[in-house]
């Protein structure tokens, strides 16, 4: 079996957990951190045990040695810089959600990963939540016919809320719908979207962050059928980053429900009053285990720059999430419904192999 170096940018909650799966990986030869908070880098390293730990991330991209680099970082304006200097660098980047701020910026990563044959690829880990995986093959195997209609509602505390919000000023749509977008514009596909109408709310989190308590979108798609996202960060604080979803998918032929709200297991104590564990968007470690898709889907990019495949999230579908993600944005604050400009199906990496190029980048690297 091949194995690859990995290097990872930012150690925090997410970046904690592609570390930990990295580090336990047969595929993973050897593990190279990069984390500005020395004290979380090295708590970070004393669980993974990585060949090198830095301050200073492109110690990283200097290392000839490592193959791949998946960026955790935040604030998010870091994504785009930190990406192009990666794949300029020579390495396969899996990049965190949002994939940049400027549609002219993601165009840019991808003409560069495509340019030098490289693997790019986006962290929708929505896709690996076996749930959701479901209601995409009852769709891909005829269960439940053609999509007609969808609506995926999701909420998170206001714990997170303040978190995210308090650290840029990006919508629930960029940082929370922009997941379900993604997810249902995959059951869609090739349906493409052509309308976005969307509405906010600003009564909590305006006065603290300036950003929207919660959105609600409805996505027009170029064969008429439609479906909805409601997405927002300001649930009491029941439990910290307690996330919870709820799917409804309708076909030609059926329908499917996917109840995601974790509440199948909940604590009591005096101490601590009612809480969820399992229940986050990234998941959580529970002793020997791992609850969320977060890792299976860290595992993938692991077994995709090994073996040269084509990683489950093309730069192309991020790119469309992001245009209807910041069209939202745009009908929110309009208060109107925005057409997208008809848009050719991307071509190339919507394929399940990987090109010529990506096989032989891959290659030359061993």
């Amino acid at each position: 079996m091949k194995q690859v170096t990995i290097g990872i940018i930012g150690t925090g909650w997410c970046g904690g957990i592609r570390a930990e799966t990295c580090s336990a990986s047969p595929y993973v030869s050897a593990l190279h951190l990069a984390e500005i908070k020395p004290e979380r880098l090295r708590e970070v390293a004393a669980k993974t045990q990585p060949a090198t730990s830095t301050v200073d991330y492109r110690v990283l991209l200097e290392n000839s040695s490592i193959d791949a680099i998946m960026i955790s970082a935040t604030p998010e304006t870091t994504h785009f810089p930190m990406a192009k200097e990666s794949l300029l660098a020579g390495k396969h980047v899996f990049l965190e959600k949002p994939m940049a701020l400027e549609l002219s910026e993601a165009d840019e990563l991808i003409n560069l990963a495509r340019t030098k044959g490289l693997l790019f690829t986006i962290g929708y880990s929505q896709r690996f939540n076996p749930k959701f995986a479901y209601v995409k093959r009852s769709i891909d195997d005829g269960t439940i016919g053609q999509p007609v209609s969808a609506l995926v509602s999701r909420h998170i505390t206001r714990n997170l809320g303040n978190k995210i919000g308090g650290r840029i000023k990006l919508s629930p749509a960029a940082m929370e719908a922009t997941h379900d977008i993604d997810f249902l514009l995959w059951c869609f596909a090739p349906r493409r979207p052509v309308r976005v109408y969307a509405q906010e709310v600003r009564k909590i989190m305006q006065v603290t962050h300036e950003v929207p308590d919660c959105v609600w979108i409805i996505v027009t798609l170029d064969d008429g059928s439609v479906f909805t996202v409601g997405a927002g960060w300001v649930l009491p604080p029941a439990y910290p980053n307690f996330s919870s979803t709820w799917i409804e998918m309708i076909g030609t032929e059926g329908a499917i429900m996917a109840d995601d709200t974790h509440r199948d297991v909940s604590v009591n104590t005096m101490k601590r009053g009612i809480e969820f564990p399992i229940s986050t968007m990234p998941g959580e470690k529970v002793a020997h285990v791992y609850a969320g898709p977060m890792e299976a889907e860290t595992v993938h990019f692991l077994e995709c720059v090994a073996k040269g495949g084509q990683p489950l999230v093309t730069p192309e579908h991020a790119r469309m999430v992001m245009e209807v993600y910041q069209a939202a944005d745009k009908s929110a604050a309009e208060g109107h419904p925005v057409d997208l400009l008809p848009a050719a199906p991307p071509a190339g990496w919507l394929q399940s192999r990987p090109s010529d190029s990506v096989k032989k980048a891959t290659a030359d690297r061993r």
